[in-house]
């Protein structure tokens, strides 16, 4: 079974397909300085964008240091995965002007099995090397939280690699605060890193 606990990381690299796409930028000039803006859009994924999600994930596992995962999922196990989400999970994708998805933020239940923490998710972040630092962590966030308040959850979880200090600061920002950390819980490559674990409060 595909475990949802090992999503946790926010890899935030090229995108191997990003070449393929052509990609729109509208440009402000502001302080004497050109800005581009990245037409970004944020969407709740089906079973249809299961390729395009396994195209972010792919390059993100290559990279070996953002995320504990280290195989992506098939495209078929990603489908099966995105139609197997209950009506309290969500899995939101950004989407850049030409139609290509750059990143995904997820939404799962801590632990679907225990109603006595049916109150917990836990989030997992994931974008593509070219389209870091634009926001877009952000954009998917107000998304998810949205959703999560809606759904009736009061507590956030994620699970961050100790070496991915950039995913740590991103969900500092976000409210999350460190409240534990599991020693040498990952293993890639015969590396072992801890994960820090984040909470956050609704």
């Amino acid at each position: 079974m595909r475990s949802r606990h090992i999503r946790g990381g926010l890899p935030l690299g090229p995108f191997f397909r990003i070449a393929s796409r052509r990609t729109r930028y509208s440009r402000n000039c502001q302080n004497g300085k050109t800005v581009r803006k990245s037409p970004i859009h944020i969407k709740r994924a089906s079973s249809v964008d299961a390729s395009g999600i396994v195209a972010v994930l792919e390059t993100i596992c290559a990279e070996r240091i953002h995320s504990a995962i280290d195989q992506p999922w098939s495209i078929e196990e990603e489908r099966r995965y995105l139609e197997s989400l209950s009506a309290r999970e969500v899995f939101n994708v950004a989407v850049d002007g030409a139609g290509g998805i750059v990143g995904f933020q997820d939404l799962s239940l801590w632990s679907p099995m225990l109603t006595s923490m049916a109150h917990v998710g836990q989030v997992g972040t994931f974008l593509s090397p070219a389209w870091r630092g634009r926001g877009i962590g952000t954009q998917l966030w107000r998304s998810t939280e949205a959703f999560a308040r809606g759904a009736a959850y009061r507590k956030m979880v994620i699970q961050v690699r100790a070496i991915n200090t950039a995913a740590q600061v991103f969900y500092s920002r976000l409210g999350f605060q460190k409240c534990g950390r599991l020693a040498r819980q990952v293993i890639i490559d015969g590396v072992e890193d801890d994960e820090v674990l984040m909470e956050l409060f609704l």
